[in-house]
């Protein structure tokens, strides 16, 4: 079987699977395991966000959006050259991926007929869901079960572990700084097993743009930067550069708490894949480092905003407004 990959998530799931020598296209963002490096790529980003910051990368997305341009480009004479026999893609988000219709368009150019599968999860289930789904399109059931055997023992542990916390502490995960995103999908509900109370977003719901207030209100006593398709570098530097300029920062729970932290959401939390068990165990790990210390990956999270850094004056403002 040729599989074609058009979500970075799915091809983690193909190669988790032991589907790696059948993919033969992914995308621009797919980036592990490293086997995947060196596959044909068949699309790119229509922007550049490299030197863009988080209100210019919104502005240029959401114009995009209105005016129904795609964010994303599918080479489709590569396409046609790989002639997949599956492609792995999604409707849920255009923001993520390349557009569903896109897909369909360039499949109905093709000769031959290939199977589109779309793998749209909103919760935790649901992405073990679309696991089982891959499996049952490759004929790979066996090596799908007992994957999720595997996933689903891990998130029992966590789930076992953190009701022995004495206490939940209020959490609050950012996917975006500027505006400000609360948590959607799966998010929440990931906080809620690793023993935290989610707030600022619904599980099962697309994540939404909320307001500083709103922050502000919910008084987060741990603040968790997921900003979705950034690394780490780079959702430290643009926390370290937004957050502080917000009014009331510094009285913020966590904040004087310094519970704040970056932590890369571009390879974790955005990805529903088989490493969402790990956003998972990450997560547990910082709302309860005393249950969970030494869980989740190495290196895929970072302490920012230390109490100590924020200026004097600005919580003196606060006070006195």
């Amino acid at each position: 079987m040729r599989i074609v990959s058009l979500l970075p998530s799915s091809t983690e799931i193909a190669y988790a699977l032991g589907l790696g020598d059948q993919v033969v296209g992914v995308t621009h963002e797919c980036d592990y395991p490293a086997p995947v490096h060196g596959t044909p790529v068949v699309t790119r980003s229509a922007l550049d966000h490299t030197q863009t910051s988080s209100a210019e990368i919104d502005e240029v997305v959401s114009s995009q959006l209105r005016d129904e341009l795609s964010i994303y480009q599918l080479d489709t004479e590569l396409l046609a050259q790989l002639q997949p026999d599956l492609i792995l893609t999604q409707a849920l988000c255009d923001v993520c991926a390349v557009s569903f219709p896109t897909v369909q368009r360039a499949v109905r150019d093709l000769g031959g007929s290939p199977h589109i599968l779309s793998l749209e999860p909103e919760t935790l289930e649901g992405i073990f869901a679309t696991i089982g789904a891959v499996g049952t399109a490759t004929g790979h059931t066996t090596e799908a079960a007992r994957l999720l055997d595997t996933l689903r023992a891990r998130v029992d542990h966590v789930r076992s572990r953190s009701a022995q916390a004495p206490y939940r502490p209020r959490v609050a995960c950012l996917e975006w700084l500027d505006p400000p995103f609360g948590p959607g999908h799966w998010l929440p509900e990931l906080v809620q097993l690793a023993g935290g109370q989610p707030g600022l977003g619904q599980a099962g719901q697309r994540a939404r743009r909320i307001t500083w207030n709103d922050v502000i209100a919910f008084a987060p006593e741990v603040i968790i930067v997921s900003a979705c398709g950034f690394d780490l570098p780079r959702t430290v530097a643009e926390a370290e550069a937004i957050l502080p300029t917000r009014s009331g920062w510094t009285a913020l729970p966590a904040v004087r708490a310094n519970r704040v932290y970056a932590i890369d959401g571009n390879a974790y939390c955005s990805r529903p894949g088989p490493r969402i068990v790990d956003s998972l165990e990450l997560l547990a790990s910082l709302i309860h480092p005393d249950l969970f210390a030494g869980w989740g990956p190495n290196d895929a999270a970072q302490r920012i905003c230390a109490a100590d850094k924020w200026n004097l004056e600005m919580e003196q403002e606060y006070y006195a407004s």
